[in-house]
């Protein structure tokens, strides 16, 4: 880990351990500044807030939004919820899955995309849904999967 990186951790749970059930704050800003949890932060966590590493590790490793690697430069989030599973969100995420060559969680070898379930997008008029970054894309199809990730991908170029 460098040794910035180190230094920003310190920092953010130094600023936000007076907070109320500091550790959630402290791991989301972390995650918000550095784009991952690096495993180097965990000590570095549990010593600022007098907790054990078995339990910052548990709380790291419990939600699923949190990530201990860097992701891709897109993450593609499809929703699973109810109304997207009921318009076929099953069959989008396997053609996701097969097209990147990658499961939820998972980053390609490139680190251009990662790819993660999500519980709603508040688009369930337009299901299935899935998100790129913060745009939300409605009405997915496999053939709109690959269009959406051309021209994301364009854009990044």
């Amino acid at each position: 880990m460098p040794i910035e990186s180190g230094e920003a951790i310190a920092r953010i749970a130094k600023a936000l351990k007076h907070k109320p059930g500091a550790l959630l704050p402290i791991l989301q800003e972390i995650q918000e500044q550095l784009g991952h949890i690096p495993s180097e932060a965990v000590p570095i966590v549990a010593s600022e807030l007098n907790l054990t590493r078995a339990e910052v590790h548990g709380v790291v490793s419990f939600y699923h939004d949190f990530r201990s690697e860097p992701p891709g430069r897109h993450v593609i989030r499809i929703c699973q919820a109810e109304s997207c599973q009921a318009m076929g969100s099953a069959v989008l995420t396997a053609f996701a899955k097969t097209h990147l060559g990658i499961d939820f969680h998972e980053t390609t070898a490139d680190a251009a995309f990662s790819l993660e379930p999500v519980y709603c997008l508040g688009n369930c008029a337009c299901s299935p849904a899935m998100a790129v970054g913060k745009e939300v894309y409605g009405r997915m199809t496999p053939q709109r999967f690959q269009e959406v990730l051309q021209e994301v991908a364009g854009k990044s170029e």
